[in-house]
């Protein structure tokens, strides 16, 4: 013969504890499936930072650009000078090659160049230099007034390095790169010497994501 004891208080207590905890975590995945992952860029991301947040400047046509120019494309800022040996050259070839990488969605790149050295740069000479990339490359040209407040918003480094002629002078300066998103907002700051591939792969992010 079968008998149905009652269930003891302390039993009931522990049913009721796991069957809590079954519900609680059916609704914690179900939540977890339901909500976007965070794009795993490789560059640092600065969403939300409250510095770089944009510029108002010539470029080497003598037109005034700021980031609203851009609009529906991923810009990618870059501060260097034309007569830098190494740095500047590697880093503007990086992004003529992510531009080839990304195929049909390298008309949403947008690369720009702000000089550092407006004593020296020419707006002749900075269009030439960005005739040596890609046609679609932009310099910008600040006065020598506004280099040190854009160089503050951006929180950049740049120094005159003086040489054995007066106009033999070098520039020290920050060498990685800053990318906006289409709709114009800081997101990643990419090292130099990161490579192309990884840039192009962030960007794509950036553009899957818009």
């Amino acid at each position: 013969m079968k008998t149905n004891f009652p269930m003891q208080p302390s039993r009931r207590r522990a049913v009721k504890t796991l069957a809590s905890l079954v519900a609680l975590s059916t609704a914690s995945g179900f939540l977890m499936g339901c909500s976007p992952e965070k794009p795993q860029f490789k560059s640092i991301d600065l969403t939300g930072a409250d510095y770089a947040q944009g510029f108002s400047l010539r470029d080497h046509n003598g037109k005034v650009r700021t980031l609203k120019d851009f609009a529906g494309k991923v810009v990618v800022v870059f501060f260097g000078f034309t007569q830098c040996p190494d740095v500047c050259p590697t880093a503007m070839a990086e992004l003529a090659q992510v531009k080839q990488q990304l195929g049909a969605d390298g008309d949403k790149l947008q690369a720009i160049f702000i000089t550092v050295d407006p004593e020296r740069d020419t707006a002749e000479m900075l269009k030439a230099y960005m005739g040596n990339f890609d046609p679609t490359f932009l310099a910008l040209r600040p006065t020598l007034e506004q280099l040190p407040q854009v160089a503050k918003n951006f929180k950049i480094y740049y120094k005159k390095v003086d040489g054995k002629t007066p106009g033999s002078y070098t520039m020290d300066h920050s060498a990685g790169s800053y990318v906006f998103d289409e709709k114009g907002r800081i997101r990643l700051y990419n090292r130099y010497g990161s490579g192309a591939d990884g840039l192009a792969s962030d960007i794509r992010l950036l553009i899957k994501s818009s």
